[in-house]
């Protein structure tokens, strides 16, 4: 999903954003909290494993300056908005939000306007739309899934972007990303981050207690799990409860294993889920879910964790209860919370290669304008622009598609090395594929995707009832 987680974020639960509790409307005012983040990366070339971890007006939003600074130090000229009121809807909450909060603040202190942020929950699509069936819709919303963008720019919900919004849009992102956030040939969503979700987390002690290296290839991965295994330590975490981390280890292993071209068919329906490119992946993914041990937990385990758990657990205490887990950079906000350091007590490596070489599944969480109003213009404007992508960068833990955004604004090694190998892929990545798809199958809790891969780790031998069912659910949503 998205970014996110995805998930996105993501879908993200409890610490990192996208929870049920959080579709509670209640607001938050922008100048409470602090910290923290998400993140993303297209890491095909990704060598990680030695790093450390004022303006004018306009309706429009403003004219933008020029990207290089000028003598007051941003990037773009905004609008005065005094008096104006805006609402802000992410998925975001404890140290997403307290980050997303601060690039807020700098907004309202530019322009003047007051900006309420409203947590819509994992259910973007649900909330959004229970919103402007009663007139109350947010002026911004940050739709976690391309899925779910679409959907709303179908239903003619979505405002198109403004002159000055666009002007940033093309001055710093490359084409893919601009792609990700159009509809039917008109731009609507600006892309402020993403996730790289083809990575792997370790304890670096619990790999040096093992005597294992980092794997390069699946056979490999599998092995140095089940050595870990025998060591004592349970090799891999995997946060069940949130269904799309389930998706997202299906989607590594089946762009890496069927290509590029398939998985585009399959993100866009084209070929079915009872295709043997999917009872192919199905298996690979069966060997790590059905094999006893390798999972911290066992699969009722698994099932019961949910996704902050399954990245803390890897990394706290002298006795921690796994060794790797799969997750995008965002996972760097989660080790934040535990005593391991990015980059020494938590290193991290490509996905490894299922096929021919590893993948690169990204994820995103895109700003667009429900509201046709000159804050809700202004509001696209900044997030398009470096100014914004900078605060968070250094809050930390933040990967930005922004290819303008200097590499030194970011933390870490592990980050700048992160977001050097993203610009460099340019649009060579495939977004994640449970994204791509109409929210009812590719991005609610308990139906759809996320529940039928639920039920796979549950019995990871059923793999013929999971595709009958994946492609059930697919077919009712896609209307094929």
């Amino acid at each position: 999903m998205g970014t996110s987680r995805t998930r996105h974020a993501g879908a993200r639960t409890a610490t990192t954003g996208r929870t049920a509790d959080g579709a509670r409307a209640a607001r938050t005012r922008v100048t409470a909290a602090r910290r923290a983040a998400l993140a993303l990366a297209a890491a095909g070339a990704l060598t990680l494993t030695a790093c450390s971890g004022n303006g004018g007006d306009g309706g429009d939003g403003g004219k933008s300056g020029s990207s290089s600074k000028g003598s007051s130090g941003v990037s773009v000229q905004l609008p005065k908005l005094t008096g104006q009121k805006l609402q802000v809807a992410a998925v975001w909450t404890g140290p997403e939000r307290a980050s997303f909060l601060k690039v807020l603040e700098e907004f309202e202190k530019r322009t003047g306007a007051t900006v309420d942020y409203i947590p819509s929950g994992d259910d973007m699509a649900g909330f959004i739309g229970s919103k402007i069936a009663g007139g109350g819709q947010p002026d911004v919303a940050f739709p976690p899934q391309v899925g779910v963008l679409r959907e709303f720019a179908r239903k003619g919900w979505l405002k198109p972007l403004g002159p000055a919004a666009k002007e940033q849009l093309a001055k710093n992102f490359s084409p893919g990303w601009r792609n990700l956030g159009a509809y039917g040939g008109t731009e609507y969503g600006v892309y402020y981050k993403a996730s790289n979700k083809s990575l792997i987390w370790y304890n670096t002690k619990v790999f040096e207690d093992a005597g294992v290296a980092e794997p390069k290839d699946w056979a490999e991965f599998l092995k140095t799990a089940q050595t870990i295994s025998d060591s004592g330590v349970p090799p891999v975490s995997v946060g069940g409860a949130d269904g799309w981390t389930l998706t997202d280890w299906f989607e590594n292993i089946y762009l890496s294993q069927a290509g590029p071209e398939k998985y585009d068919q399959l993100a866009q329906h084209k070929i079915k889920w009872s295709d043997p490119t999917v009872t192919k992946a199905l298996t690979a993914l069966g060997r790590l879910f059905g094999t006893t041990g390798l999972l911290a937990g066992g699969n009722s385990g698994a099932l019961q964790t949910q996704f902050p758990t399954s990245v803390t657990q890897t990394f706290s205490g002298d006795q921690p209860k796994a060794a790797m887990v799969s997750s995008g950079d965002f996972a760097a906000t989660n080790i934040a919370q535990t005593k391991a350091k990015v980059g020494e007590g938590a290193k991290v490596f490509p996905f490894p290669a299922v096929g021919s070489r590893s993948p690169v599944v990204t994820g995103g969480d895109a700003a667009v304008a429900l509201k046709d109003t000159k804050g809700a213009q202004a509001l696209l404007t900044f997030l398009a622009s470096t100014d914004a992508a900078k605060i968070w960068a250094q809050a930390g833990g933040f990967i930005s598609p922004n290819k303008e955004l200097d590499q030194a604004a970011y933390v870490n090694d592990t980050m700048r090395e992160i977001a050097q190998a993203l610009i460099k892929a340019g649009d060579d990545f495939r977004f994640d594929m449970s994204d791509q798809a109409p929210a009812s199958f590719g991005g609610k809790p308990g139906q759809g995707e996320w529940k039928d891969l639920q039920d796979f780790l549950k019995n990871p031998k059923d793999i013929a009832g999971t595709q009958k069912k994946l492609e059930q659910d697919a077919a009712k949503a896609y209307g094929s």
